[in-house]
């Protein structure tokens, strides 16, 4: 009976855990594709991967001890007795002598002094520290991309809403156009405009509802279900998204210091400073610490016939200078020499387009709640105009084009609104990604201005 009910409780779990869920905040949507999405699963595995660069690198610094091992047979045949060779009178049969022969040696390496070992650890440090700059930027993409798509199904439910309801408002002018032709009251034209009108928006009603569709499966492939209803922008709560740093020069001179595509690209400018040294340890020297310890038994027998057995103990120094190679560490050392020349140019690229990204999100940022403002009483102007048009049209002073016309642009109000709302939040996140400072804080402020 326990059993039963226990299957019985994790039925009931499984179903909840695949209900639908209602009205999803932004939160929960990142959530959930920090678990599903490919992009960051893939980041963080290679994160983890280039965290082993550092133990690799030290490795050249370290001692290597090495076992080598030998197990062999010989079989001689001895062809003459005395000295005397076969041949000359006395008859020898041929006899065979066995020899085992077998060593064992440990061999012990301790770097003193390789130049090149020493650019390798280095280098080793900088590629973990660039590893974690490129996971971080990783992590910001996916809020970006999270954002992104959750909003881009908000814009395209509201085109959906605003044909449904261009559709129904445009098919009652229609219908009144037909009743006015039918008592006299109005031309054929006005019932004409209204009809194109009518199709003009079932095509649009079409079109969005694909565009929708589209969207919906752009999210689905960050979080591995089709999203439910997702909760819109609360527009009383948007001045309360004030930015961080006062002025645009605050967000550059932070940005120049946080960047994470520039610090990226920093580190690739330091490892090509070591991959100049590296070169150079072409001329230098090695300096080892050497120690050796054999033990061979059967040694000799090959040619005494009566094996040995040696053992040995060896401690030293080893010196190596590379005289001439062929002049190829002269062309390693210049080939390294113009690469650096190259990252660097690389470099001042990045800082330069950092500095214009953060300018035009400051701005983006700045001017988009202005634009929001203005399209709100837009919006309100808007339908004044279509409510005073539809009295203007009842007295006889306005024409039924007149109250499209003023339809038209409500509905675009509506429309220029809500994707004005998205973009300003669009803009606050990537202006905080390129100052480097965009963190799930500054998701969670987006996600408080939703409705509730």
């Amino acid at each position: 009976m326990k059993i039963s009910q226990y299957i019985y409780a994790i039925l009931i779990c499984g179903a909840a855990l695949h209900t639908p869920l209602q009205a999803a905040d932004l939160m929960t949507i990142y959530r959930e594709a920090l678990e599903y999405d490919a992009q960051y699963s893939a980041a963080r595995a290679a994160h983890e991967a280039a965290q082993e660069k550092l133990p690799q690198g030290r490795a050249g610094l370290l001692p290597t001890v090495t076992l080598a091992a030998v197990r062999r047979r010989q079989w001689i045949d001895i062809e003459s007795v005395s000295g005397i060779p076969i041949g000359v009178g006395v008859a020898v049969r041929p006899s065979e002598v066995v020899i085992d022969n077998q060593s064992l040696t440990i061999t012990a390496t301790q770097p003193i002094y390789r130049k090149e070992n020493f650019a390798i650890y280095e280098q080793s440090k900088l590629q973990v520290a660039q590893a974690d700059s490129q996971f971080i930027i990783a992590a910001q993409d996916l809020i970006l991309r999270v954002a992104q798509a959750y909003f881009d199904i908000l814009a395209a439910q509201v085109n959906v809403e605003v044909a449904e309801a261009q559709k129904k408002a445009i098919g009652e002018q229609l219908e009144q156009a037909r009743r006015n032709f039918e008592v006299g009251t109005a031309t054929i034209v006005d019932t004409y405009e209204a009809q194109a009108r009518s199709d003009l928006t079932t095509s649009l009603e079409i079109a969005a509802g694909n565009d929708l569709e589209v969207r919906k499966r752009a999210l689905q492939q960050i979080i591995g279900r089709m999203p439910d209803d997702l909760l819109p922008p609360d527009d009383a709560a948007f001045d309360l998204l004030a930015l961080k740093y006062a002025n645009m020069q605050d967000w550059i001179s932070v940005a120049e210091q946080n960047n994470l595509a520039l610090k990226v690209q920093q580190s690739v400018y330091e490892i090509a400073k070591q991959d100049v040294e590296r070169a150079k340890a072409g001329h230098y020297p090695t300096l080892d610490l050497v120690a050796i310890y054999s033990d061979q038994k059967g040694v000799g027998g090959t040619i005494t016939g009566r094996p040995l057995d040696l053992t040995s103990k060896e401690i030293g120094v080893q010196l190596s200078f590379p005289l001439f190679q062929g002049f190829g560490a002269q062309s390693r050392v210049r080939e390294a020499l113009a690469i650096r020349e190259k990252v660097l140019q690389d470099l001042n690229d990045v800082r330069r387009n950092s500095v214009l990204q953060v300018s035009q999100q400051y701005l983006n940022v700045t001017n988009g709640i202005a634009q929001v403002h203005a399209l709100q009483q837009a919006l309100i102007s808007s339908q004044s105009q279509v409510d005073s048009t539809k009295l203007g049209q009842e007295v006889g002073v306005r024409t039924e084009v007149d109250v499209l016309n003023a339809q038209h642009l409500y509905y675009s109000a509506r429309r220029d609104l809500a994707q004005a709302r998205y973009n300003f939040l669009m803009s606050r996140l990537r202006l905080a990604a390129e100052a480097g400072e965009l963190d799930e804080e500054d998701l969670r402020k987006i996600n408080d201005v939703l409705a509730r």
